[in-house]
């Protein structure tokens, strides 16, 4: 698969990219690295399915996914430099852990799970106690799954030394489950005339203690240096690459200031954990499985996600939520061009279900049963060619292929 065309944006004439700090939105490389993999059981499904090689049951599958908190790790570590307090790092946890079991959720997958951690540190930099922290934060976050019948059995891990390796510090996580092959959501049911439901992504979901910023796990590369000011380039070189000097924490906010729009922290608000909408969704599979054709997990490629599901489909957004104070921030910066923004963060709602038209309302009662708002983002349509979306903001249109 291919890149994302090549635009030019009105009013900015060189736009800041996430590939300017050495990341990637739409990962072509990586998708071009392993086309020639085996697709796996369902090759139009959001996660990689295998057959049940431990015990060889035909109606049985397998699923390993892997994932982790990202750069956002970086940010914990500054939190604890300037406030000598550990907690944030018990975040980096669930930040981990969600962005597999989100995933496989997208598949209708909800456990029980096994997992193992990851953590790879410059001993140098992270003490032990936040590794007991981050230790910690897997025991809370599977308390709290397994109070939403969801359950994750840990198999323990591997914490690595890697100085020369590490910055500072990484915290990954693979997850392991079984289900039953007639329960995979395979993709195969994508077409023209569905509706897309949109899950809301800040507000505070009723299994959360606190507001979420609706940030996630993703994008924070571009998040850090935009929103921190160049006081953490010159305090804390260990905190950024040095091949991207000129565009490392060109923000103007330091973690304890105020964050515009809200009433919480710059540091709150980049911090705030990655929220699962695993509960949500084990629900409403279980009223209206059949009529669910996808959903999709907004991290990587941001709302340009769902190009890569289905063929011959334009989908069409044009009834997005009023984003997040953080998102509006990014959106008024006039260094990002909103275009690349819809290409690499959620900018609003975080998950996605593709469903026929006759059960939307009843997944979005009962998205804000769990206290998260929710509503029809858009819809799918034909496409004569490759897969399009067309995103409408309300300011502008967008319009993106593979």
């Amino acid at each position: 698969m291919g890149c994302f065309r090549n635009v030019i944006f009105p009013g900015v004439s060189k736009p800041i990219r996430y590939e300017d700090r050495g990341a990637s939105a739409d990962k072509a490389e990586v998708h071009k690295a392993i086309a020639g993999e085996h697709p796996g059981l369902f090759p139009g499904a959001f996660c990689k399915v295998l057959p049940d090689t431990l015990t060889g049951s035909p109606d049985h599958c397998l699923l390993i996914h892997a994932d982790g908190a990202g750069t956002k790790s970086i940010l914990a570590y500054l939190h604890w430099k300037e406030t000598g307090d550990l907690s944030a790092f018990r975040g980096l946890a669930q930040d981990s852990l969600v962005m597999n079991i989100d995933d496989l959720a997208c598949v209708g997958v909800f456990g029980p799970f096994l997992l193992s951690n990851t953590i790879g540190r410059n001993a140098k930099i992270i003490p032990g106690d936040a590794i007991a922290e981050i230790i910690g934060g897997y025991r809370d976050c599977i308390a709290m799954f397994a109070e939403q019948g969801i359950v994750i059995e840990s198999g323990g891990g591997e914490t690595a030394d890697l100085g020369d390796t590490v910055r500072t510090l990484v915290v990954d996580s693979t997850l392991v489950a079984r289900a039953t092959r007639k329960q995979i959501v395979s993709g195969d049911r994508l077409k023209p005339g569905l509706a897309i439901v949109g899950l809301y992504s800040g507000g505070r979901a009723s299994y959360e203690t606190a507001e979420n910023s609706g940030l996630g796990s993703n994008g924070y590369t571009m998040l850090r240096h935009e929103f921190l000011s160049p006081h953490y380039k010159t305090a804390y070189p260990e905190a950024y690459a040095p091949e991207i000097a000129g565009l490392a924490y060109t923000g103007k906010y330091r973690m304890s200031d105020t964050f515009p729009g809200a009433n919480v922290t710059v540091g709150q608000t980049l911090l705030s954990p990655t929220r699962t909408y695993a509960p949500i969704l084990k629900a409403a599979f279980a009223q209206a499985g059949d009529a669910i054709a996808a959903i999709f997990h907004n991290t990587g490629g941001g709302q340009t996600k769902c190009l890569r599901f289905g063929s011959g489909l334009t989908y069409i957004k044009d009834n997005l939520f009023d984003p997040p104070p953080a998102f509006r921030a990014l959106r008024d910066n006039p260094a990002m061009a909103p275009r690349e923004l819809y290409r690499t963060l959620n900018m609003g709602h975080r998950m996605e279900i593709v469903c026929e038209p006759s059960v939307a309302e009843a997944l979005i009662h009962i998205s804000k049963s769990f206290n998260v708002d929710a509503r029809i983002v858009g819809r799918t349509e034909p496409s004569a060619g490759a897969n399009r979306l067309i995103l409408n903001d309300g300011a502008a249109e967008y319009t993106y292929e593979l």
